[in-house]
């Protein structure tokens, strides 16, 4: 392992932390680099195989979500879309009052920043490296871009108002520094994404196979669209500026223009066997909606811990609310079932809606692995004494492979990563940021039917104003977006959370008589959300270890 050793005193990064003897923990000065063998940092640059090792070890940064509390959390678990069946995990202090800045969750803050220096220090030695032929240095190059760029955003969205980091700062320099404004964070972010895509390789199509999983020009766009589509939301931009949201539709459109990305289609029906290989990766590996994904795993675990509880001891950790199950309108009206017209029939709920709703969410009496599910109360997917038990009588089936196998003597695993940009995000940020900045227009509904032809559902209604369209667009992503960790940060960058977090959150009670089921809602979580939970707390280790410039979010 390659690593730079400092005097335990001088472990710091920006102004963020000093170690100290009693709390050890690696800095943000030091670099991990792996090949078997410890060297200095300045051999790293004199071979072509350990500068570009060191670019790949920054990729190790980029999330992978499937478990963040070690034991299967989602962050839909923190959110209205589900529920986790541990009740202790760690994740629940998002929801019931007791996140702070003494008891954190995902904050990201030290490791964001670590991978942060790792970036800029390839970036800073890459010109004068031996990486061979020198040609390749200008693409490797925008891969770190893109990588910084990335890993910035991931703490924008979190804290806001961050410190940018567009150098390894040495321990001689000074450290303690300010914020730099929101504003600045993403004109930084922006210029990254355009340095990278003005070097890399167009989209995933245009990889040889052993560099799937790399940086494209696609990735730059799309992060570089999501990032003006979060500044130009109400929590980034309270005055509600048109030329943000315009901003956001011309990168989105950047996207689409290039023609690199479509939606994974089938011919109806069998769209329902090919859509789940955007996140299994079985048959159609780094298909076409694919912009940018994790690092692929071959594991079992995402089906151990999520799949219900009569299926070899899954631990069906993530149970999708009533709330999020509500929002699937009706196939054949394309009507929200809470619309007297709409067809929705509350004894027989299920029936005829939106295709996606039985795609992304097990149900009672549908079948999974061969056999049917049961939730009802009783059933054997739904026993009270066993602590893993759905919460709301229903399980999560998005990301879920029924060819993998887990708890018998037969293992097989699924070679699958976490897709961080898929081509139905980016129409949905041209048509959300389009109708904000100029209203219902004809390429605001193609952009949403397109997503909504795939699904198999109707296009929306014609004569939709601009308030109408807000709601349906916040709708259609809450539905295709559903346990990708959208609905998160969605809230919150709509300034929504009063509304929709700080309620409690039900589930769906179901009891058979012979051959027949009744269905009752009931409450099974109470909800809280207060204003300062928009952003996340600085952690009180970094505020204890910083100086002055440093300072909380409000109300943290």
């Amino acid at each position: 392992m390659y690593m730079i050793k400092h005097n335990i005193i001088y472990c710091r990064w920006l102004l963020l932390v000093i170690i100290t003897l009693t709390a050890c923990k690696d800095d943000y000065l030091e670099f991990d680099y792996t090949d078997g063998a410890i060297r200095v940092e300045s051999e790293i640059w004199k071979s072509d195989r350990h500068a570009r090792g060191f670019l790949n070890n920054a990729y190790l940064g980029v999330p992978n979500r499937y478990s963040l509390d070690g034991n299967g959390a989602l962050l839909a678990s923190a959110s209205d879309e589900a529920v986790n069946s541990n009740l202790n995990s760690s994740i629940n202090v998002f929801n019931n009052g007791t996140w702070g800045s003494l008891r954190t969750f995902d904050d990201q803050y030290y490791n964001m920043y670590n991978y942060l220096r790792r970036t800029n220090l390839f970036l800073e030695n890459a010109p004068t490296s031996a990486i061979t032929p020198a040609s390749d240095v200008p693409a490797l190059m925008g891969e770190a871009y893109f990588l910084r760029a990335l890993y910035h955003f991931e703490l924008m969205k979190r804290y806001g108002a961050i410190i940018l980091a567009t150098q390894s700062f040495k321990l001689k320099e000074e450290l303690d520094l300010p914020r730099n404004s929101l504003d600045e964070v993403v004109a930084q972010i922006v210029a990254d994404c355009d340095e990278a895509a003005a070097v890399l390789t167009v989209s995933i199509s245009d990889q040889s196979a052993g560099d799937k999983g790399r940086a494209t020009q696609t990735a730059a766009l799309a992060l570089k669209a999501r990032t003006l589509l979060y500044a130009a939301s109400p929590l980034n931009n309270p005055s509600g500026d048109v030329a943000k949201w315009q901003k956001a539709v011309d990168a989105a459109k950047d996207v689409m223009d290039l023609g690199k990305h479509s939606l994974l289609t089938a011919a109806q029906p069998n769209v329902w066997t090919q859509l789940p290989n955007v996140w299994n990766y079985s048959t159609t590996a780094y298909n076409t909606e694919v912009i940018f994904a994790s690092a692929a795993d071959n594991v079992n675990t995402i089906e151990l811990n999520n799949a219900p509880i009569s299926y070899d001891g899954a631990r069906g950790r993530t149970n999708p609310t009533q709330e999020l199950v509500d929002a699937f309108e009706m196939r054949s009206t394309g009507k929200p079932i809470t619309d007297p017209t709409s067809g929705y029939n509350s004894q027989n709920p299920y029936t005829d809606r939106d295709p996606r709703l039985g795609l992304f969410i097990i149900l009672n009496d549908v079948s999974f692995k061969g056999k049917k599910v049961e939730t009802f109360v009783g059933g054997k997917d739904n026993i009270p004494t066993n602590v893993n038990s759905t919460k709301t009588g229903y399980y999560l089936r998005k990301f879920l492979s029924e060819s993998a196998a887990w708890g018998t003597g037969t293992q097989t695993n699924v070679r699958r990563p976490w897709v961080l940009f898929r081509y139905a995000e980016v129409l949905l940020n041209y048509a959300e940021a389009l109708n904000e900045a100029q209203g219902p227009e004809p390429a605001v509904y193609a952009s949403v039917n397109q997503v909504r032809a795939r699904a198999g559902m109707p296009p929306l209604p014609a004569g939709l104003n601009q308030a109408q369209m807000r709601d349906r667009i916040h709708n259609e992503r809450r539905v295709e977006l559903c346990f990708e960790e959208h609905r998160f940060y969605d809230v919150r960058r709509w300034k929504k959370g009063e509304q929709f977090f700080n309620q409690p959150v039900s589930g769906m009670r179901i009891t058979k008589t012979g051959n027949s089921f009744k269905y009752e809602p009931f409450p099974v979580e109470n909800r809280f959300f207060s204003d300062n939970m928009y952003r996340f707390p600085i952690p009180q280790f970094e505020l204890n270890n910083a100086s002055k410039n440093l300072q909380q979010n409000s109300g943290w």
